[in-house]
């Protein structure tokens, strides 16, 4: 399916002139291409699947844990006070690492420097979890990544991969999410690729996941070989996907097709 959508990509762009890079005003996250079902799922927090794990991330963030024996919630308190916003904001630049981090990676640091314990596996139930509750907190806050002299590297780093031809099929994320957006693509609406909603339920995951599972499935259907979970090129991307999503609402944990 994957090689099918590609390969039908090759043909719509083929067929359509180069757009360019998507106005600031005429930016549109994925909910509003979704159907009017889709977007009540994601509405009814009753009904929204990806609920269950923030559920299971409150569990976590209040468990102890580690050889320090500590949980979350007593370093940081209460979450829905001193967490608002923090997705909204990552990745951010860490000053020990010299580079940005994602909110992913920022668990784990907090696990393994103050909780004394292993980092969580990337996609686990766990460390989507934990992600799923503290993106929760951010819904309804405009996504304001930091771009200092610090980051401005890391953001053109992402840029450039997002412009690159990559694969066999020799394509570029802008080539689909800037130029095509809207377009259908083997049955379903070609979004702007914002990243307001991760970590998010895909009904056709059936499962939560990350917006770094969504890019690793892009490069594989273009016939690239995907980065590994946390590399460089994954982050740099992901900061100028949120940097491009600049002052849109966070929704997650949101539902897409």
């Amino acid at each position: 399916m994957r090689g099918f959508r590609a390969a039908v990509c090759v043909v719509v762009l083929a067929a359509s002139a180069s757009a360019g890079e998507i106005p600031l005003t005429e930016r549109r996250s994925g909910y509003d291409l979704m159907s009017r079902e889709t977007r009540a799922m994601q509405d009814d927090d009753t009904a929204n699947p990806g609920m269950l794990w923030v559920l299971e991330g409150e569990s976590l963030w209040n468990k102890k844990t580690g050889d320090a024996g500590r949980a979350c919630a007593e370093c940081h308190g209460e979450a829905r006070a001193s967490m608002t916003g923090v997705a909204a904001r990552h990745p951010a630049f860490d000053a020990a690492r010299g580079r940005p981090v994602t909110l992913e990676q920022r668990v784990n640091l907090c696990r393994v420097d103050r909780q004394k314990a292993p980092p969580l596996a990337y996609e686990s139930k766990e460390l989507l979890a934990l992600t799923a509750y503290l993106a929760r907190q951010s819904r309804g806050v405009p996504i304001d990544v930091a771009i200092d002299q610090r980051t401005q590297p890391f953001l053109d780093a992402g840029r450039a991969t997002f412009y690159r031809r990559q694969g066999q099929l020799n394509l570029a994320c802008n080539q689909c999410h800037d130029d095509n957006w809207g377009r259908r693509l083997a049955g379903n609406v070609v979004p702007q690729a914002h990243p307001t909603g991760y970590p998010l339920y895909r009904l056709e995951w059936q499962s939560l996941g990350s917006l770094q599972r969504r890019l690793r499935g892009c490069l594989t259907g273009i016939r690239a070989e995907p980065y590994e979970y946390g590399a460089a090129e994954l982050v740099d991307l992901e900061l100028f996907l949120m940097w491009r999503a600049r002052g849109m609402p966070f929704e997650a944990p949101a539902v897409r097709p």
